[in-house]
């Protein structure tokens, strides 16, 4: 995979995207910025991180043949190696809080943000851009966040960590394709934040609390919930929240 290092740069999404040429005939790149002054999360949130203190870099990817409705494989695949690379380093506590934030206990520690490319083939390509906060101890006024090195104690060899998280990723995304969509959900909800625990959300539409119950995604990546009173409902991220 080639590898382009940046000093300063708004988003690594956005700037890897410009190496897409049309095609998936193409070697993966990746760019990590030591600074990204607008990098972007789910639901537009932004993501702010400590200049030389954590990870921040996109990868474009090419997809030979991945269907459009395997997309939510793409992004459970993708949490997993990190998740797998960070058990390794022996970082406590690893889940993912539904669809794609990295946590370790309570605290996320680092989130994943993809936008494919599409033609009439399916997916041709993907960015995805990742987050991870490894030796930022600070966090000011963001109390749920954390990072490597205030959930372990110990500080991390950026280039190291970079170098084992993309070897991980383009291995087992090389696989994806031959897995199954089962396996790869059942190793995904095995993660899952609170699944089959009593949880507070706040659903959008009514922008009321409930109780409720995780127990599962689908195969299009929408949370599977069991709520008072109303059974086993689904919800896309745009519907609903998990409350801390």
């Amino acid at each position: 995979m080639r590898i382009i290092k940046v000093d300063a740069i708004d988003s690594t999404n956005t700037f890897v995207r410009k190496f897409y040429a049309g095609t998936s005939e193409f070697e993966p790149v990746c760019v990590t910025a030591r600074l990204q002054l607008q990098g972007r999360g789910q639901r537009g949130a932004i993501w702010k991180s400590e200049a030389g203190k954590n990870l921040t870099f996109s990868i474009l990817y090419p997809h030979q043949k991945l269907e459009i409705s395997r997309h939510f494989l793409l992004s459970a695949q993708v949490a997993l190696s990190i998740l797998k690379v960070l058990k390794e380093l022996q970082v406590p506590r690893l889940s993912v809080k539904w669809p794609n934030d990295i946590l370790s206990a309570n605290k996320k520690i680092g989130g994943i943000l993809i936008e494919n490319i599409l033609n009439s083939d399916g997916i041709v390509a993907s960015v995805i851009g990742i987050g991870l906060n490894v030796n930022q101890v600070d966090f000011g006024e963001f109390g749920n966040a954390g990072s490597l090195c205030s959930v372990s104690g110990k500080t991390f060899d950026l280039d190291e960590l970079l170098k084992n998280l993309l070897q991980q990723i383009e291995n087992d995304l090389q696989e994806l394709p031959k897995r199954r969509k089962a396996e790869i959900l059942e190793d995904y909800e095995d993660k899952m934040f609170r699944i089959d625990q009593v949880s507070v959300f706040r659903l959008f539409k009514t922008n009321k609390e409930v109780n409720g119950i995780i127990r599962g995604v689908s195969g299009e990546g929408k949370l599977q919930l069991e709520l008072e009173d109303l059974g086993l409902l689904e919800f896309d991220l745009k519907e609903v929240q998990l409350l801390y």
